[in-house]
């Protein structure tokens, strides 16, 4: 079976969404599916059984597919370092801070890792779906575009093009990439699907025919707006989503700094229709909440400094209730941080926390790079993930004041403790004893299949399975 390629008229068109949905379609037909991305830039990530780290969207992709992560999925990722530079992470592990300019410059030392990890999946999976990165007609990108038309080109794969038509220009968007397309991937484009089309279907009727008639490419499908509220991939996904709120037993505010990483940790809580959680990226007043959560961060000393320059530092010191922060936020709990050699950040540089842990933050390489069950708080079998440079000598896993109240400070370097429904519970029962929970993993699983048959109902799925069988 051909590999197949989602690639999308511009960014947020809907790419990984639609990837996911994919993935879960095809394996619920039967077949062993992986995805893959050869490059993704994104301080979202996750850690595989490998002790590697790739995207938390390709392992958003392979939940869907009903498979374990591999870092072959994700063989290049790029994160923020601030000041024009990226930290380098190929095959799942660090190998450099470096500045933008140099990392385009040696790109083509990555294209053999990308090669290599595509190869091996397209050799032990039934399917490969590839996910493309903004557009694939960026003109002065395209002798650096790995997720693209290298993708395309090297590896012959059948195309989906993927267009959102709430931003508007939708068939200006379609032309212009068809036009501008590489002849290459324009001829193995099997079709378009419209995407986050609100209102009345009919209505397109005459958009469909437009496309098809006077643009020479089929329509697979028109995919109506449907918010899905996990794992979502950028930070405006993430402010517009719209919480299902019911009868709310807890208000939590959640610091939204520059710096906000892995933020997939706040999914659990967004979903859950008792909690109500309001994103703070400047400067309020805290004391109408009922906790405050310190999410993470990928610079973390910066964002400490970005704390204090709101006036949200003496805020949080003065808070007096339940605080409890996750990995960056975790070390920002301590009394000081020190980065000598520049791991995290663009320069070395130390910054005074919040005093609440007795504990010094040290970054060092290599990073902790761990998946698997953890005893934390009392409770035996937490599952997650640990991803981080910053080592404490005192509380390096996790801390809790003693003895424990609703009043106390708690934090940990474990990501995902709150998708564990006994933790949950327990932890916002000691905020207030009326909260009830509910089981995460039912709901985002539910969510997942909900999508993708949503997605099934509306593209042609047949006409696709036919292009790849070519």
């Amino acid at each position: 079976m051909k590999p197949l390629a989602v690639f999308g008229t511009g960014s947020d068109a809907g790419k990984t969404t639609l990837v996911m949905a994919l993935c879960r379609i095809f394996a619920d037909r039967g077949l062993k599916v992986a995805p893959f991305k050869a490059q993704n830039v994104s301080n979202n990530s996750a850690v595989t059984q490998e002790n590697r780290e790739i995207s938390r969207a390709q392992c958003f992709q392979a939940e869907a597919a009903r498979i374990e992560p591999s870092h072959l999925f994700n063989p290049v990722l790029l994160k923020s370092h601030g000041n024009g530079s990226v930290q380098v992470i190929v095959n799942g592990l660090v190998r450099q801070n470096q500045a933008i300019a140099d990392y385009y410059a040696e790109i083509d030392g990555l294209k053999g890792h990308v090669e290599k990890a595509f190869s091996t999946l397209h050799k032990n999976y039934d399917l490969v779906i590839a996910e493309g990165a903004g557009s694939p007609v960026e003109l002065n990108l395209l002798a650096q575009d790995l997720s693209n038309t290298y993708i395309g080109n090297t590896f012959q794969t059948k195309n989906i093009l993927v267009a959102d038509i709430e931003r508007g220009g939708v068939f200006a968007a379609i032309y212009g990439t068809l036009e501008l397309m590489c002849p290459t991937m324009r001829r193995n484009l099997i079709g378009v699907v419209v995407n986050k089309f609100r209102g009345d279907r009919r209505f397109f009727a005459d958009g469909e025919k437009i496309i098809e008639e006077r643009f020479g490419i089929p329509v697979l499908g028109v995919l109506p707006f449907m918010p899905l509220g996990i794992d979502m991939e950028d930070s405006q996904s993430l402010m517009n989503y719209r919480q299902r709120l019911g009868d709310v037993k807890i208000r939590i505010a959640a610091i939204a700094y520059p710096g906000l990483s892995n933020y997939n940790d706040l999914d659990a809580l967004m979903a859950d229709s008792e909690l109500s959680i309001d994103l703070i990226n400047h400067y309020r007043p805290l004391t109408n909440y009922d906790m405050l959560l310190l999410p993470g961060s990928k610079t973390v000393i910066r964002d400490l400094r970005w704390l204090k320059e709101q006036g949200l530092y003496k805020e949080i010191r003065q808070f007096g209730k339940a605080i409890f922060g996750l990995c960056g936020g975790y070390q920002m709990l301590c009394r000081q941080l020190h980065d000598p050699d520049a791991l995290e950040h663009e320069a070395p540089g130390t910054e005074s926390g919040l005093g609440f842990i007795d504990d010094e933050v040290v970054y060092q390489s290599p990073k902790i790079l761990k998946l698997g069950q953890y005893q934390l708080f009392s409770h035996a079998a937490i599952s997650g993930y640990e991803i981080h440079c910053g080592r404490m000598a005192q509380y390096p896993l996790y801390y809790q004041a003693h003895p424990p109240s609703t009043l106390a400070v708690a934090g940990t370097h474990v990501h995902g403790v709150f998708d564990n429904d006994g933790f949950r519970t327990s932890y916002f029962k000691a905020i207030n004893p009326a909260y009830q929970g509910y089981r995460y993993a039912s709901y985002r699983d539910k969510a997942i299949q909900d999508f993708a048959d949503n997605v099934s109902a509306e593209i042609n799925i047949d006409a696709i399975l036919a292009a790849l069988a070519d």
